[in-house]
């Protein structure tokens, strides 16, 4: 073999390993996320892409959307399951999680007690094989006897109501959160952190089915026609379908599935703020996932009371992995937007994202009304 001839083939033998190396890389990443993350991978991921704590002016236990449901039908047309669903806020993730049955779950929020909130919330599907097993450790009450498995929530609901709190399976159920975080799973939770879901895990004690958004400390105790956890569970899409994730068994197990699988990691972090939206993009973009949906609540109408805050919530979005499947769901609360309302408070509505990303880039967007006349709802 010549010189040329033998440099030639040591180059292609070269090049081939790299392109097996390539390969190899690219079949790596297209393995997607894992099925399960151990608490080890969970606790990191909770951990080194939080944020300092912040503040929000109500403890938001619970969600104060009613008409949730009723953008459902549509956000789910023509959507596969999987992909990753990205969210804020308390219970009302739980319904969109089953009903888009995503491969994972992100919950970022502001407070780190929401973080906590989500972390006794996960202690409780995972320690409850079914609905009325949840409710009754979730309100501190036993379990109503003779309830069928299939009853609807109204049923279920309405069976609750007349038993009364149970001080010792309230206490019993704190220890079972707090070893089943702590010791089964080993989540480093500090003595502040445990405060805090004692706080919590009482505030739902004492409120029982009837505790709303407005319940505990920032809003002075007011009701001010907030729905009640019990009329959440209740509502439907509009087309008298409940699509809840206490609507059925199965969708309470799409819920309790992703928690025992750990993916649905909540997270401390503000939209705006300068690590936790992008170090999800950076362990998405790692495992070569989409984010399908990303539920803002009301965020960005916050956002917007600071030009520098919403730019940067929509720089920190940009550096998600996203596609033209990628949707906005948000809620415009008290608007007076196009007659919007009809006796609810809030409405929810949709919008690409893509398109948002391109409005900003253009210039076109320089208000809240402007992201709220280009979503769209149904009536």
């Amino acid at each position: 073999m010549s010189r040329i001839a033998g440099a030639f083939a040591g180059r292609r033998v070269a090049l081939m390993t790299a392109l097996v190396l390539v390969a190899t890389s690219s079949l790596s990443a297209a393995q997607g996320i894992p099925a399960r993350l151990s608490d080890q991978e969970f606790w990191k991921l909770v951990t080194e892409s939080s944020e300092a704590d912040g503040f929000f002016q109500s403890d938001n236990l619970v969600s104060n959307e009613i008409t949730m449901q009723q953008i459902i039908p549509e956000l789910v047309k023509g959507r596969s399951p999987g992909g990753v669903y990205l969210g804020v806020g308390p219970d009302q993730n739980f319904t969109y999680i089953a009903a888009m049955r995503p491969r994972a779950v992100f919950i970022v929020d502001i407070r780190r007690m929401a973080m906590v909130q989500h972390l006794m919330y996960k202690a409780l599907f995972e320690l409850s094989e079914d609905r009325a097993e949840f409710l009754s450790r979730l309100f501190g009450r036993r379990r109503p006897a003779g309830l069928p498995a299939d009853a609807p929530p109204i049923q279920m609901l309405e069976a609750f109501y007349p038993v009364a709190g149970d001080s010792v399976l309230y206490s019993r159920t704190l220890k079972e959160i707090t070893n089943q975080l702590t010791r089964h799973h080993g989540f480093g939770l500090s003595n502040d952190d445990l405060q805090m879901l004692e706080y919590v895990f009482l505030s739902f004690y004492l409120g029982g089915p009837d505790i709303t958004y407005n319940f505990g400390q920032g809003m002075g105790g007011r009701n001010r026609g907030m729905p009640s956890f019990a009329e959440l569970m209740v509502a439907t899409d509009g087309a008298g379908v409940n699509r809840g994730f206490l609507g059925n068994e199965q969708q309470y197990r799409t819920v309790r599935d992703l928690h025992l699988r750990n993916l649905i990691v909540p997270i401390v972090g503000d939209f705006a703020g300068p690590k936790a939206l992008r170090a999800v993009g950076e362990f998405l973009r790692t495992h070569n996932a989409i984010v399908s949906a990303i539920y803002t609540s009301n965020v960005e109408q916050y956002l917007f009371r600071e030009q520098h805050k919403w730019r940067q919530y929509y720089e920190n979005v940009a550096t998600l992995p996203l596609d033209s499947n990628s949707t906005f769901v948000r809620s415009v609360f008290n608007f007076g937007y196009n007659g919007m309302g009809s006796g609810a408070r809030s409405i929810t509505m949709l919008q690409p994202v893509l398109d948002l990303l391109k409005a900003v880039r253009e210039g076109k967007i320089s208000g809240y009304l402007d992201v709220v006349n280009m979503s769209r709802t149904v009536w």
